[in-house]
């Protein structure tokens, strides 16, 4: 089984962008951290948003971070994935991040 784990976190000033490789019959797990960002501030809900033809496998949620499981696509296609968050504080965030799909 592959194993990949992406952790960002956030915000950066003028921050880079997020971009991954994904093998198509992969089903990895990509994870936003929004320690640094939130401070004591936790996160109350997230939501992923993924191009069609990837597949969220399943999502899940804890005080700091936000994770989504992908797979599918489409060999040489381009997709985004977006984390859309509320906290309990009442801040709304959103964070795309690209995925290329390619065989690893």
């Amino acid at each position: 089984m592959v194993y990949y784990t992406y952790t960002t976190h956030l915000p950066r000033e003028g921050g880079g962008k997020m971009i991954f490789s994904h093998d198509p019959d992969a089903t990895l797990d990509y994870i936003f951290d929004y320690e640094e960002w939130l401070g004591s501030d936790i996160l109350a809900t997230a939501t992923f948003i993924v191009s069609e033809g990837l597949t969220l496998e399943s999502e899940s949620l804890t005080d700091k971070t936000a994770i989504a499981w992908i797979s599918g696509g489409t060999i040489g296609k381009r997709y985004s994935m977006r984390c859309r968050i509320t906290t309990a504080g009442g801040r709304t965030d959103d964070r795309t991040a690209t995925l290329y799909v390619r065989e690893r």
